[in-house]
């Protein structure tokens, strides 16, 4: 676990340079699930961070938990081990480091995190919280596709994450559609998150451009990325691959939302060799609701 400091009331301290950070909150991660989704997410909140020196970011304190079961296979029956009360103690574990507020950069997991809020007072801000509120924040403001809003939005994500219906939920609260791939597409994105990100393979979104394709055909104005793990193979895909549709990334949503919740400034896009803005990719800076017991 790398703990950036905190007081037990979630408050940073004060600067080595003296200035105050009262108002700044230190964010606890519940990592692992999975590893390099877990540090994409950190090199995301620090790039998309407004800062001049080491005390304008974020803080954070990680716990990289690895082992938590995993959490397509309970939800789709093929395993009894329940990620839930794991994911719950790692809540309660962050909070005694002091953090103030707790992010779940994990879109399967979403559907644990009722448990993980009841663990503890500490507001819970979640990957698909913050990136159905991007969309429709984006949708409320200007069209997604070239005729006008968006009616349904595209979701690429693990057969758990499909199965257990929280984007659906969601999106469907906010009069949204959700269109999912059928089965040779979805193989296509279980591979790419299993065999290729996961295993240490890597891979890029090109593998699934005929995915897209079909979404688009069906009527999707965006594509959300709903797992960590194909936020990593877009950010490994050349920008002139990127699929020609507005893309929704649920990694850089919860990023950016983290930062703003933390007290920081979301960083100006002027910097791109900071930023590292891609082509297709949604930019929001919705207010997201925390989740609290």
């Amino acid at each position: 676990m790398s703990d950036a400091g905190g007081r037990a009331d979630g408050k940073a301290g004060r600067t080595q340079a003296g200035g105050s950070r009262a108002d700044r909150t230190l964010v606890g991660v519940l990592g692992g699930i999975g590893p390099l989704a877990t540090v994409q997410f950190m090199d995301r909140v620090v790039r998309l961070t407004e800062a001049a020196r080491d005390q304008d970011h974020v803080d954070m304190v990680v716990l990289q938990h690895a082992s938590v079961p995993d959490r397509t296979a309970f939800v789709l029956g093929r395993s009894a081990d329940d990620p839930g009360p794991v994911l719950a103690d790692d809540a309660r574990r962050l909070a005694r480091a002091g953090a103030g507020l707790l992010v779940l950069p994990c879109n399967t997991a979403q559907a644990f995190a009722g448990p993980v809020a009841a663990a503890t007072p500490v507001p819970l801000l979640t990957a698909v919280d913050t990136t159905v509120s991007a969309v429709c924040d984006t949708l409320s403001g200007h069209p997604l596709g070239p005729g006008g809003p968006a009616q349904a939005v595209g979701l690429l994500a693990t057969e758990g994450t499909v199965a257990s219906g929280v984007y659906a939920e969601a999106f469907g609260a906010r009069g949204v559609k959700t269109l999912v791939p059928d089965a040779a597409g979805q193989a296509a994105v279980t591979a790419l998150i299993y065999d290729g990100v996961k295993a240490g393979r890597g891979g890029d979104l090109t593998a699934l451009a005929a995915v897209v394709a079909d979404l688009r055909s069906r009527g999707a104005g965006a594509v959300v990325l709903g797992c960590t793990e194909l936020s990593v193979a877009a950010q490994a895909t050349p920008a002139d691959r990127l699929p020609g549709v507005p893309l929704v990334d649920s990694l850089d949503a919860l990023a950016r939302a983290t930062v703003l919740r933390a007290g920081g400034r979301l960083r100006v896009p002027d910097r791109p060799e900071l930023a590292r803005p891609r082509r297709g990719v949604l930019r929001s800076r919705a207010r997201v609701p925390v989740r609290t017991r």
